[in-house]
């Protein structure tokens, strides 16, 4: 029952860190409407906010590794809640932005240190599914947050919206307070840890996959509402519709793969649920212009999309476990290396009206991850 709370708590965590990234991209119009700024200006707030978070989880586990993870996550939590309460302060746009960096260079070290002590929490043979359920919190904040801005933002302001997203984070810290047990600490990180990892190439090709399908994945997803409203008019109900479409198969994909995972193995897993992305991703650049192809794509691309991402980190820590802290840290820092990377070429190409050509762009590097995980196939495994 204990660790049945622990992990409830973690995945509530992640739930407002998803809704914290997520939060500009399902309200994009109303931001620039606030602030009288373009569409590609409100990017930024994705693209230099994921180019921050790059940073901090290597850096967070480096300095806090002997800190008790109780006491740690809840603080990243509290930071976050006074970040998007301060942020529906925010009079300018400039001051919406460094609000945001500010929050986020502490918020996005807290999923693989959710991710690590959830894998402490539980006998080792239940690591997979352990760390699978608490990054349900992210696969939620797809399938029901991002719609529901998306929906609610044009009624009650996007001022509003930050400020409930600033209650939700202020109640998950008191949640991780009374849910997690006292005392949880991982290895150390030194040095040496970094460059072990380093020198391995199985975890390497990882971090190389994690990069390109974040890269890929994001010069769509971040501007995937304007996308809808300059390519077939949708109105925002229909936007909405495409965030929930995306966001309840994200949420299956990953219930899906949390099943299937101590049978299958997190390879073969990782394979199935990455060939969906590819061909959802695929679908949707080749039906551009047309609503039901686009949702179509992006239903098939949602159901591998949160369940890849938990399978790149279930790999690392069952391919090396003594390395899990660092390796999934810079697996963080490689995942939001690509969605700045995705985000700045997408709003590059969103300026130059080049709508059509987004999501050829983006299926690329997504494609180009699928050829590489076969390179990965005798990687160790620990069921």
């Amino acid at each position: 029952m204990g660790s049945r709370s622990s992990l409830a708590a973690l995945a509530l965590g992640n739930l407002v860190i998803g809704l914290a990234m997520l939060a500009p991209a399902g309200m994009m119009a109303d931001l620039s409407a606030g602030f009288g700024v373009t569409i590609g200006a409100v990017g930024l707030l994705i693209s230099l906010g994921a180019a921050v978070v790059c940073l901090s989880p290597p850096v967070v586990a480096w300095v806090t590794s002997r800190a008790d993870r109780r006491i740690l996550l809840s603080a990243v939590m509290l930071w976050v809640a006074v970040g998007h309460l301060a942020s529906a302060l925010a009079p300018n746009y400039l001051s919406l932005l460094a609000i945001r960096l500010a929050m986020l260079g502490l918020a996005g070290a807290f999923t693989p240190l959710a991710a690590g002590a959830a894998a402490l929490l539980v006998p080792a043979e239940e690591g997979a599914a352990a760390i699978s359920s608490v990054l349900l919190g992210w696969a939620l904040a797809i399938a029901v947050g991002l719609p529901l801005i998306a929906l609610t933002a044009p009624q009650i302001g996007w001022a509003a919206t930050y400020a409930l997203i600033g209650a939700l984070a202020a109640l998950s810290c008191v949640a991780l307070l009374a849910g997690l047990p006292k005392g949880v600490k991982a290895a150390p990180v030194i040095f040496a840890t970094w460059r072990a990892v380093g020198r391995s190439r199985a975890l390497l090709l990882l971090l190389v996959i994690t990069t390109l399908l974040a890269t890929g994945q994001y010069v769509v997803i971040a501007f995937a509402g304007p996308l809808l409203i300059r390519l077939t008019d949708a109105t925002p109900a229909k936007i909405a519709a495409v965030f929930a479409l995306f966001g309840v198969m994200t949420l299956a994909g990953n219930l899906c793969a949390s099943r299937v995972v101590q049978g299958w193995g997190p390879f073969k897993t990782s394979a199935a649920f990455m060939a969906c992305v590819v061909f959802g991703a695929g679908l949707w650049a080749f039906g551009a212009g047309t609503y039901p192809l686009m949702a179509a794509g992006a239903a098939i691309w949602g159901f591998g999309f949160a369940a890849v991402t938990a399978m790149q980190q279930v790999r690392l820590i069952m391919t090396a476990p003594p390395l899990a802290t660092a390796s999934v840290a810079i697996n963080n820092t490689a995942l939001y290396l690509g969605q700045s990377i995705g985000a700045g070429i997408g709003g590059a190409m969103f300026a130059r009206e080049a709508l059509h050509a987004m999501g050829f762009v983006g299926l690329a590097p997504v494609a180009l991850s699928f050829g590489i995980l076969w390179m990965t196939r005798a990687a160790p495994e620990v069921r």
